[in-house]
């Protein structure tokens, strides 16, 4: 639907198929494809898609359809999000309530463990452009004249709302996302609490930069209309774009609340998108040094680096130690270990290797720094 725009600018195309594994969360899944991270030292990493369309708005499958490939994905968690206001297959599926794809939905997913949070789409010209309430208990109640009185409806029902496609061309055509003075007025009034950074095929350095600025929940959502496999490349390695919520416990109100924390990071094109301590945690929680010792007599250390998660990181060593087993940048493949010949010029009982992680990203110029502490035997 969306083309691609400032991926080349923003997002480091560090290519590799994914190794998919297995999730670690406890529903059923097609093995090859789910996608893995693990959790953090404090938190569950669930991964979550809260934008999606069916029939019931201009999607093209009906609600199963999506609850099958969250399945398959290992999704923990979905949203439905109709548009309110769109609903171009209505001659040959006439719904007037809608809430109708987020009933079926849930009646499908009753089977398989997936949390589905009730939601819609907000659907408008900039400003305000579109946008998503989650955690609403009656879609129709949000359909109004004027733009305003939908987001006040939302946020009546206690809903957690996001800025959609911030950067659409359709209603950006520079590709810029931008606040505007209606957009202040809704973070001001607490009627605004995301912006999708990540949606579909595009990310946006000034949506992640007006989310830092704001203190806005970092979004990434597949936005996906047709089928996920197609629009993805699943067959050939690909993902779809998600959030991952570090929770407290793998309920819908858990993952109210880490959103409404900002407790976020969009997993995006092998690309981690979030605040510092999120991104942080994800990837403190994905490396591990499993093993060090030196060899023979020798001043170079064999370190063990253990990747449990999805990405295949890509790192540039800052720790000040010569490698003998790389040069500058390195990768550490996903679900895998990797062995780095460290050159400590002495034998010491421990030290730390620093890592600059530059497929993790903190800010439009900003890429995680990481410190493994490494004890030989």
């Amino acid at each position: 639907m969306r083309l691609l725009f400032f991926v080349l600018a923003f997002h480091l195309s560090v290519a590799g198929l994914l190794a998919q594994h297995g999730h670690a969360h406890p529903h059923p899944h097609a093995s090859g494809r789910s996608i893995d991270f693990p959790d953090t030292k404090n938190y569950l990493t669930l991964v979550c898609d809260f934008h999606q369309h069916t029939v019931f708005s201009d999607g093209s499958v009906w609600p199963d359809i999506r609850i099958q490939e969250a399945q398959r994905d290992s999704v923990d968690a979905v949203a439905m999000t109709e548009h309110l206001e769109y609903q171009p297959h209505q001659d040959d599926i006439p719904h007037p309530d809608r809430n109708r794809s987020h009933v079926l939905a849930t009646e499908y997913a009753e089977a398989t463990g997936i949390i589905v949070i009730q939601g819609a789409e907000i659907t408008r010209d900039l400003p305000p452009g579109h946008a998503n309430a989650l955690f609403i208990n009656d879609a129709n109640a949000l359909l109004h004249e004027d733009s305003l009185s939908g987001f006040t409806a939302a946020r009546e029902q206690g809903a957690f709302i996001f800025w959609n496609h911030p950067n659409w061309i359709a209603q950006r055509p520079d590709g810029v996302a931008e606040l505007t003075p209606f957009h202040d007025y809704l973070i001001a009034n607490d009627l605004l609490h995301g912006i999708e950074v990540v949606n579909e095929f595009t990310i946006s350095k000034e949506a992640l930069q007006i989310a830092l600025d704001h203190d806005l929940t970092i979004m990434g959502t597949s936005d996906i209309h047709g089928l996920i496999d197609y629009q993805f490349g699943v067959a050939e390695g690909g993902h779809r774009p998600v959030t991952l919520v570090l929770a407290r416990e793998r309920t819908a109100e858990a993952i109210r609340e880490a959103l409404f924390a900002g407790r976020t990071v969009a997993w995006f094109e092998n690309t981690l998108v979030g605040k510092t301590e999120n991104v942080s945690a994800v990837v403190e929680g994905s490396l591990q040094v499993t093993r060090a010792t030196y060899r023979g007599k020798s001043s170079v250390a064999a370190v063990t680096i253990r990747n449990d998660s999805d990405a295949d990181f890509t790192v540039e060593n800052l720790s000040g130690y010569s490698l003998q087993s790389d040069l500058g940048v390195l990768h550490l493949p996903p679900h895998a270990e990797t062995t780095l010949e460290v050159m400590t010029l002495e034998r010491l009982p421990e030290f730390e290797l620093r890592l600059r992680v530059l497929n993790a990203v903190t800010g439009p110029e900003e890429r995680l720094e990481v410190t493994l502490p490494v004890a030989p035997e």
